[in-house]
């Protein structure tokens, strides 16, 4: 029989038991119900987070790349609570991306897949990202060099080394995704990081490693033996 959560124990309610016991206490889909507010007539906010989760096999990850309009085919949600929950997903996400760089020293392409997943390793499309190192291997940059559609982006060599100058970079790391969850290199990965390899020679620019980026794994040159 359904109960309206404001009928539950204090202490089981979302909003209070996250005030009595600590945020860290609270289950998944009792974080989310707090985020939507309220349920349906026929379930409570936080029954109706919990088949909402359960339709991603309870999987975070899988829920913030849910979109606004497959959210409100959930009767409760509306346009507005799927919009919250969305958001709050990213900002998650973005959290993630900023804890993972902060000057830290690469010691390895597990590192880089580290810094670079939560940023391109769940997006449907290909970009391409470089990673500006000083003198002690320390990222001191990161940015975006081209976005492109389900199996391909466009690189402009130019564009790379003039971002190396201006941010005093040693060395780089090429990095970019494969939406399809493939990790090998395609033809054309090889032959844009040969063109790369070979502008760098002239320019004094280290290129350390290309690394293909996907949810759940890494693909990396250097490790590969094709550097």
């Amino acid at each position: 029989m359904y109960t309206p959560i404001n009928q539950w124990a204090e202490d089981d309610r979302p909003r209070e038991k996250f005030l009595l016991k600590g945020k860290s206490s609270l289950s998944d889909s009792e974080l989310l119900a707090i985020l939507i507010g309220s349920g349906s007539p026929n379930e409570s906010a936080v029954q109706l987070c919990q088949r909402i989760l359960a339709s991603t096999n309870n999987n975070l990850n899988q829920l913030g790349k849910i979109s606004v309009n497959q959210l409100t085919n959930f009767k409760g949600i509306g346009e507005a609570k799927a919009i919250s929950i969305a958001a709050a997903l990213e900002l998650g996400r973005r959290r993630r991306a900023e804890e993972s760089v902060e000057l830290k020293k690469i010691t390895s392409s597990k590192m880089v897949f580290e810094i670079m997943q939560p940023i391109i390793g769940e997006l449907p499309h290909e970009e391409f990202w470089i990673l500006y190192l000083n003198n002690s291997n320390k990222v001191i940059h990161k940015a975006q060099l081209s976005k492109g559609g389900l199996t391909g982006t466009v690189v402009d060599v130019r564009l790379i080394f003039k971002t190396a100058f201006e941010q005093n970079a040693i060395s780089i790391i090429l990095t970019h995704n494969h939406p399809s969850g493939k990790l090998l290199a395609s033809d054309a990965d090889i032959q844009i990081t040969k063109k790369i390899k070979e502008a760098s020679k002239h320019l004094e620019i280290n290129v350390l490693d290309h690394i293909i980026i996907t949810e759940n794994g890494f693909y990396s040159f250097n490790d590969e033996g094709i550097f």
